[in-house]
């Protein structure tokens, strides 16, 4: 499992020149989106030593949580199916219960790599990370090895921290997505000393900065709180018709959960004259493009513009 994970990642994981702005700012993209067609991105990394630790524990069985459009449930139901864990999901919205119908093409796609699901609703979920819940799930479905929502312990931050190579230093900006917090922490962690490493929240919440100062010890760092469009999974006209344009011109698929509103927010921060002139841009694609069938099916019922790749 070793091998598999180093040989997908490595220094060949390219960084692609996308554009100069006025005053010498470069912008660059890691393409981590690259590094597996099923498993790509962030949740390549979160998952790289929790399923080597989980295999070294002898679990058969991984147990994790997400909404009906994660892409870390569609994530660990794929690796599962590589390296022959059973997978069970635990999803936020027990409408969805024997209602395959209304099944998101994320659920679709998890549950033919075999993963198993337990609906719970929108309050049950809420106790996800309590002792007694976690307890309950384990009398119902025997052991396991848990995996949090989004991916985001110790384990997957060590993975994350590999996200920058020797390559990297020469960057001055470090900018990714932020979700469970734990992508950034990693990238914090191996950032160098003259870096600055900006997280761009998908979500409408204030308690983002707190969570990461829990897993870091650096102070190069900031989270940026303007262009979560309203909020997870949340999105405008105005994003979408962005996401199409930069995908026309530099031939790049973004997601509209995270790294539409990542590269949408450096932009805007470059109008804003936020980047001294010179500046070397190095922004992290977290991959997630699994979600763009699901949002257009969303976007369609609200008569918004399409992802067009």
């Amino acid at each position: 499992m070793q091998d598999f994970f180093d040989d997908h990642i490595s220094e060949n994981i390219p960084n692609e020149f996308v554009t100069e702005f006025p005053g010498g700012i470069q912008l660059w993209i890691k393409r981590e989106d690259l590094l597996h067609p099923e498993v790509s991105g962030n949740k390549f990394r979160k998952l790289k030593y929790n399923l080597i630790a989980a295999s070294e524990q002898k679990h058969s069985t991984l147990l994790t949580f997400g909404g009906a459009h994660s892409n870390h449930i569609a994530a660990a139901a794929a690796a599962g199916k590589m390296f022959g864990f059973k997978t069970i999901g635990v999803i936020r919205g027990n409408e969805l219960e024997g209602n395959q119908e209304k099944w998101s093409p994320t659920l679709k796609y998890a549950s033919s790599c075999g993963m198993k699901f337990h609906f719970v609703s929108r309050e049950e979920y809420r106790q996800k990370d309590s002792t007694g819940f976690i307890n309950a799930l384990r009398h119902r479905f025997g052991e396991f090895y848990l995996l949090p929502e989004g991916g985001t312990n110790y384990l997957a931050i060590k993975g994350c921290e590999e996200i920058l190579t020797e390559s990297d230093k020469e960057f001055d900006f470090i900018c990714s997505s932020v979700g469970t917090g734990g992508t950034l922490a990693g990238l914090i962690n191996s950032s160098e000393a003259h870096q600055r490493v900006l997280g761009f929240s998908s979500l409408n919440s204030d308690h983002l900065q707190d969570e990461v100062k829990e897993l870091v010890t650096k102070s190069n760092w900031e989270i940026i709180l303007n262009y979560h469009f309203g909020g997870y999974a949340k999105v405008s006209a105005g994003l979408i018709e962005f996401m199409n344009e930069f995908h026309k011109k530099y031939k790049i698929k973004l997601d509209p959960v995270y790294t539409g509103k990542l590269v949408f927010g450096i932009f805007e921060l470059v109008k804003r004259g936020y980047f001294s002139e010179n500046s070397k841009i190095l922004a992290i694609h977290t991959g997630g493009l699994q979600g763009i069938e699901g949002m257009n099916s969303f976007l369609k019922k609200k008569d918004l513009p399409q992802i067009i790749y």
